[in-house]
């Protein structure tokens, strides 16, 4: 044997202490049966020896009460509940009662058929007990009935015939022990099995639950009458008005908006083809309110005691569409970074060559007007070709750790000498620190050009005088705001629906990519920019950026900055 010693603690502790209780019903059963044996010779005239009565009397007894009450006689419970094992008490109420009895019922009636009870101590050892302690069990009945066959012999009554019977039934009583043994053994290991196998179902269930839990994507289980066994939060949220249904099941004639859905599944039960990208179903919630599904069908087979079920997967229609809008505009913009780049060195090339013929022609200055014009719609190819280089997919962010405040000042300051605005009171611009200790984590460049584009923009739109341009810097909870306002015209809501998406504009020379590039930056750094209509005629374009801990020192400020 590759293991020498398979042991009923292998087994777990409840099914221990099943095996022992069906035993002891055994024991109860052979008990009744030696007394009914005795019983019945005495009133056929063989009487039994007083002692021989006596002691089938008591192990009747006593094995019927340990099978009635386990907790008195064998320190379990009715129920075979978790033990670990067998307990020494139970062991000799059990295997020691049997030895101990058997063996004086052979000593005090040596001519008794009484070796053949020493079978139940046996397979009770082999089963319930490791095997080197079953074999000792063995031995001991065997030692018994091969002494008493040993005195019968020394006392000359049949000796022989005695002798050879005892080796039988203790061979008998070796093999039986070494198959119980061995069967619990077996047991043991698919015991085990078994539980390892539950315990991997269970937590594949459990992944299962928590992946379908998670998924964007709506999973409903429907049977052939209508009833939903089971959604995920995504399921509800989309078959619901508002908030999401509660969980568990729930019927789809239970709503009328969710009608379509419960005639499509009944004519997909009923044979019609359902294909596999799905169908579009449109539910009317009333008073206007209506969402278009896209729903795929997938059948389980029909078990022979059950209904088959249907799994639906439920998506929203302006989650696909925008996803397939991302996916167009992700595919754009590759093409468009490699037209970019195609078209960087020939105009790099054209702007050299206009400037050596701007050199040549600075005796003409006819032509001159010209050759500006040329220079100009380079410079403005040139922008062009770095927005669309600045958003190209692929290029992975390079942060650094900033002290946004003098950053900001910085910025401000040296966009209000290109634009030639003053830095006093009579200023368009003005700049509120709310907080000098905001660290954020990005490309100083990069911020540098979202703030640049919002100045620009806001300067372009607001109305003239000073103080109608604000840029504002405070802290809200994990986040930085960076608010840049400036005081306009409202604007019109179908341009702003439309404010940061790519290559929208309302100038003519405007390429559309401005708004767009700001919150492609913002959310590379974990950031976001939104509009705001504020009162006082107020136009915000404001930016959240992510707050590191640990600012440093604050540092001076500036002359014309214009603190809370």
């Amino acid at each position: 044997m590759p293991h020498s010693d398979p042991t009923a603690g292998a087994i777990s502790a409840g099914t221990v202490q099943r095996l022992f209780r069906a035993f002891m019903g055994a024991r109860a059963a052979l008990g009744l049966a030696v007394l009914a044996t005795q019983s019945l010779a005495g009133m056929m005239g063989a009487r039994p020896a007083g002692w021989v009565a006596l002691l089938s009397l008591i192990y009747g007894v006593q094995a019927v009460l340990a099978w009635l009450l386990p907790t008195w006689f064998g320190g379990g419970d009715a129920q075979g509940r978790d033990r670990p094992g067998l307990t020494t008490r139970q062991i000799l109420v059990s295997i020691g009662v049997d030895l101990l009895l058997f063996s004086l019922l052979q000593v005090h009636e040596p001519s008794g058929a009484y070796g053949a009870l020493f079978f139940m101590p046996a397979l009770m050892g082999g089963a319930l007990q490791p095997r080197l302690r079953a074999l000792g069990i063995a031995a001991l009945a065997s030692l018994v009935l091969l002494g008493m066959g040993a005195w019968v012999v020394f006392i000359g009554h049949e000796g022989g015939l005695r002798l050879s019977q005892a080796g039988l039934l203790g061979c008998g009583l070796f093999v039986v022990t070494l198959l119980a043994n061995e069967i619990a053994g077996r047991l043991a290991r698919e015991e085990r099995a078994a539980r390892g196998s539950l315990e991997y179902a269970r937590q594949q269930a459990d992944l299962n639950r928590l992946v379908i839990e998670e998924m964007e994507e709506g999973v409903a289980v429907v049977d052939r009458r209508g009833l939903v066994r089971t959604a995920n939060p995504a399921a509800r949220v989309l078959l619901a008005e508002g908030a999401a249904l509660r969980a568990g099941p729930f019927r789809l004639d239970a709503a009328p908006a969710w009608l379509p859905l419960l005639r499509a599944i009944e004519q997909a039960f009923g044979g019609e083809h359902w294909p596999e990208t799905g169908r579009d179903l449109l539910l009317d919630f009333g008073r206007g309110s209506q969402r278009s599904l896209r729903v795929r069908m997938r059948f389980t087979p029909r078990p022979l005691d059950g209904d088959d079920l249907c799994v639906l997967f439920i998506e929203d229609n302006r989650l696909l569409e925008a996803r397939n809008r991302q996916e167009k505009l992700a595919a754009m913009g590759r093409v468009s970074a490699g037209i970019a780049h195609e078209i960087r060195n020939p105009l790099t090339a054209i702007a050299q060559a206009n400037a050596l013929l701007a050199e040549d022609l600075a005796r003409e200055p006819r032509l001159e007007p010209l050759t500006r014009m040329v220079a100009s719609n380079v410079e403005r190819l040139k922008r062009l070709v770095d927005d669309v280089m600045e958003v190209a997919p692929g290029i992975p962010p390079v942060a650094l750790t900033l002290t946004l405040a003098p950053l900001l000042r910085e910025i401000a300051v040296d966009w209000a000498d290109t634009q030639r605005l003053p830095l006093d009171e009579s200023s368009p611009l003005r700049l509120e620190i709310g907080s000098e200790t905001p660290l954020i984590s990005f490309d100083p460049e990069h911020l540098r050009r979202i703030l640049i584009n919002l100045l620009d923009n806001g300067l372009r739109h607001a109305h003239p005088g000073p103080g109608t341009l604000r840029v504002e810097l405070a802290e809200e909870g994990d986040w930085a705001r960076v608010s840049v306002l400036s005081r306009g015209d409202p604007i019109p809501a179908e341009v702003e629906r439309h404010l940061f998406e790519p290559f929208f504009s309302t100038r003519s020379r405007g390429s559309g990519l401005g708004l767009y590039i700001c919150r492609e930056l913002c959310e590379r750094y974990g950031g976001r920019i939104d509009y705001h209509r504020q009162p006082a005629d107020m136009n915000e374009f404001r930016v959240l950026l992510p707050r590191l801990a640990s600012p440093p020192p604050p540092p001076a400020q500036d002359l014309f900055s214009h603190e809370r």
